[in-house]
C-alpha cells in the first residue's frame, strides 16, 4: 500500500472544499492515483476518511444548490433541535439556511397569505402541518432518501415525505402510579374513577380522535370516549409539551393521550414518565415539502433529502423524535417494538377535517 503523503492529502483538502466534496474527491482521487485513494479510504488518512461526503449529499443537486445561495426553511421543530440540525446541513453544504421557527398552525397561514399577496417567503417547510397546505403549493418530488422511509411516511401524491413519526399513546407519572394499575384498555379507564381530576388530555387532540374512530366505529368509539370523560372528568390543556412535563411534574398523574416523542423527551431529561400504549396507535408525520413557487428549489429539495437522510434523523432521536428511517434506532431504545406489537392507525389530516373533528372533540370532552 502506498503512502499518502501530506502534499497529496492536503490536495485532496482543497479540491473537495473548492467543488463540493464526492465530485472534488474523484477528480483529485484520479489524478493521485485509484491506490493512493483507496488507502485514504482504507483508513491512512483517517480524518480524510471521516470527511467523506454523505450519502444525501447528491453532488449535481448541491451545485446547482449553490448557485441558488441560500434556502428558508420555516419549521415547527424549536431551536434547541432545528438549529444544531441546520447546522449539520451548513457545515455540509456551505449553504446558508434562514431558520423561520413557529407554531404549526401560524405557519399554515402565514404560507397562505403570502401565497394570496403573490409572495414565495420559503422554500422548504417542515412541519407535522406541512401536509395541511393547499396541493398546488406543493412541488411534486421524490427525495433520493425517501426509499429509507416508511411506506405509510410517503404521500402518494409525492408533495410531502415524513422526517419523523408522530405516534399517539397514553403516558403516567410512576411515582403517582404502578404499572399494575394501568388499563389495559381505553375502555377500561371508566373503571378508574379515582383518578378524576388527575388525568389531562391536551384540547387540539383531533388527530388522535379521528384515528380513534377510524379503529373502533363512531358507535364505539363514542361509547368509550364518553366512559372516560364521565369517569375522569379529564382536564383540557394546550400543549402537548407543557402537558407531558406536568406529567413528569405529578401536576396530572396521567395523560389520556400525548405524543409519545415528547413523553419519551420528559424522561430522557429524567422526569418519572412512561408510556403505555393502548389499541389504537394513532400515528401521523411531520414531514417535509418543497414550495412550487419556490425562489431556491434545489436548495429546498437538497434540504429535503437531508432530513429524510440517517444524520438528521438520528440527531432528532437524541431528542426523543421517533425516527422513519429503519436502520435509526429509537431513542429510548424499543420504543418502536412497543408501539408496534398494537395496532397502528396511520392518519392524515386535511384542513375540511380539521374543523369537523375540532366539532366533534368538543362535543365529546366537554363537561355535561
Amino acid at each position: 500500500m502506498p503512502f499518502v503523503g501530506p502534499a497529496a492529502q492536503a490536495m485532496l483538502r482543497a479540491e473537495q472544499k473548492r467543488e463540493g466534496g464526492v465530485t472534488g474527491f474523484v477528480r483529485t482521487a484520479g489524478r493521485i492515483g485509484g491506490l493512493a485513494a483507496a488507502a485514504l479510504l482504507l483508513g491512512i488518512a483517517p480524518a480524510l476518511a471521516e470527511a467523506q461526503p454523505r450519502p444525501w449529499l447528491d453532488g449535481k443537486l448541491l451545485e446547482a444548490a449553490k448557485r441558488e445561495g441560500s434556502v428558508g426553511v420555516y419549521t415547527s421543530t424549536n431551536e434547541r433541535e432545528g438549529l444544531p440540525l441546520f447546522k449539520i446541513f451548513e457545515d455540509a453544504t456551505g449553504i446558508k439556511v434562514h431558520y423561520i421557527r413557529a407554531g404549526d398552525g401560524m405557519l399554515v397561514s402565514r404560507s397562505m397569505i403570502e401565497v394570496r399577496a403573490g409572495q414565495s417567503s420559503f422554500d422548504a417547510i417542515f412541519s407535522t402541518a406541512a401536509h395541511k397546505l393547499p396541493q398546488q403549493m406543493l412541488a411534486q418530488f421524490v427525495p433520493g432518501e425517501a426509499q429509507h422511509i416508511l411506506p405509510s411516511a410517503r404521500d402518494p401524491q409525492r408533495r410531502w415525505h415524513g422526517v419523523y413519526a408522530n405516534y399517539n399513546a397514553p403516558a403516567y407519572n410512576t411515582k403517582m402510579i404502578k404499572p399494575e394499575q394501568l388499563p389495559k384498555s381505553y375502555a377500561e379507564f371508566a373503571q378508574r374513577k379515582e383518578w378524576a381530576g388527575r388525568t389531562a388530555i391536551d384540547g387540539t387532540d383531533y388527530d388522535w380522535l379521528k384515528g380513534f374512530f377510524q379503529h373502533f366505529g363512531e358507535a364505539k368509539a363514542t361509547q368509550i370516549i364518553r366512559g372516560m370523560v364521565d369517569a375522569l372528568n379529564p382536564v383540557i390543556t394546550d400543549g402537548h409539551l407543557a402537558l407531558a412535563r406536568s406529567v413528569g411534574a405529578g401536576e396530572y398523574w396521567l395523560s389520556l393521550n400525548n405524543y409519545v416523542m415528547l413523553s419519551s423527551n420528559v424522561q430522557l431529561a429524567g422526569g418519572p414518565v412512561e408510556i403505555f400504549p393502548l389499541d389504537p396507535v394513532v400515528l401521523f408525520f411531520a414531514g417535509v415539502a418543497v414550495n412550487a413557487k419556490s425562489k431556491s428549489p434545489n436548495a429546498g429539495r437538497l434540504v429535503a433529502n437531508f432530513l429524510l437522510s440517517q444524520d438528521a434523523q438520528a440527531h432528532l432521536a437524541k431528542f426523543g423524535r421517533l425516527p422513519t428511517r429503519k436502520d435509526v434506532p429509537s431513542h429510548p431504545p424499543g420504543v418502536l417494538e412497543r408501539l408496534h406489537a398494537k395496532a397502528v392507525v396511520p392518519v392524515v389530516f386535511g384542513t375540511e377535517d380539521e374543523r369537523k373533528w375540532q366539532k366533534v372533540f368538543a362535543s365529546l370532552f366537554r363537561k355535561r
